[in-house]
């Protein structure tokens, strides 16, 4: 019989490991490529990030040019214009708990701040198209993009328990809220932390109940009896208001929680460890000559009782080989 050359059961067995190696990395390729999958749709909402004023913060309503009110407007903050001047429908008609700042220094450096938020709001990435109108909706913390923002009945914003959470609505053209519309915050938002981009004008129709900050590129119009939670700015042009209410939130950032460090006591032993005292070594005083050493003893004789001893082990152990021996060669 002709022998196969172990060459080939080695080809055999290589190419066993190959293939099943093979097998190996498709499978961990297939679930790396499926894990993939799962994740990505997690990751696609970005995060937004709370949009600093400056110190356009102290104001609720900010012009370029002119604010004209009509009717008693109560207002809860700072107002100001800059670069423009015109005021019409301020105090008394106008109840105002805060300042007026018309064409000072404080003004345009408000409008200055308005100017650096705005471009921090435009400048957020990535944003999630959406459609145009809100109204029906629920939405979470982000930022979100359209052509033009519209609100018909109620647009809901959930923090999921939050405080912190922010949300930035990018506007290519206009805002408007339709008449008797509402914002609804809900689970810890925030208007402080709402923040509305309108690279044109926005208008808040009739009894409309908004909330959060309106930074406008031309104008805000307030029509008769909406009401804000938040701030009314306008960079370039006027804002009109019309017996309206426009409160300043209180805006509190939670803190993070510094974690407590708690201290182990190591616990005392309930008993003190039980003392052994050593037992002697030496039972009894011994007798007889003492040992020098070289194998004498100082009494000069030998032991004859110790020598027979030292014969009898020297022959058990001689013996003890010689069958050791006989049993390895029967082994063989």
């Amino acid at each position: 019989m002709q022998r196969i050359p172990t060459i080939e059961w080695t080809n055999m067995r290589l190419s066993r490991y190959v293939l099943s190696a093979r097998r190996m990395s498709v499978g961990v390729a297939s679930v790396a490529a499926l894990a993939l999958l799962v994740a990505l749709p997690g990751s696609a909402q970005a995060a937004a990030t709370p949009i600093p004023l400056g110190t356009a913060d102290p104001f609720v309503v900010l012009a370029g040019q002119t604010i004209t009110n009509t009717g008693t407007t109560t207002i809860t903050g700072d107002i100001g214009i800059s670069p423009g001047s015109s005021l019409t429908g301020g105090p008394p008609l106008m109840i105002l708990n805060g300042t007026s700042h018309v064409a000072d220094p404080v003004a345009l450096g408000a409008q200055a701040a308005l100017g650096t938020a705005f471009d921090n709001a435009a400048g957020q990435t990535p944003a999630t198209a959406i459609p145009s109108e809100l109204g029906g909706s629920t939405l979470v913390p982000g930022i979100y993009s359209s052509g033009v923002f519209t609100i018909t009945n109620t647009l809901t914003l959930d923090a999921g328990n939050d405080p912190n959470a922010v949300f930035v609505f990018q506007s290519a053209a206009t805002l408007i809220a339709a008449a008797g519309s509402h914002v609804n915050l809900i689970n810890g938002a925030s208007p402080c932390n709402v923040f509305w981009l309108v690279r044109s004008s926005a208008t808040l129709n009739t009894t409309a109940d908004f909330s959060g900050n309106i930074l406008a590129l031309t104008d805000v119009h307030l029509r008769t009896g909406a009401t804000v939670q938040g701030r009314a700015l306008a960079r370039n042009g006027e804002v009109t208001l019309d017996a309206n209410t426009i409160t300043r939130p209180t805006c509190q950032v939670s803190p993070t929680p510094t974690p407590t460090v708690t201290a182990t006591a190591t616990p005392l032993p309930t008993a003190l460890p039980t003392v052994i005292s050593p037992s002697p070594q030496v039972t009894a005083v011994p007798s007889g000559a003492v040992s020098t050493g070289d194998g004498s003893t100082s009494g000069g004789g030998s032991n004859p009782l110790g020598l027979l001893a030292g014969v009898l082990v020297s022959a058990g152990l001689a013996g003890a080989t010689v069958v050791a021996v006989r049993r390895r060669r029967l082994n063989v």
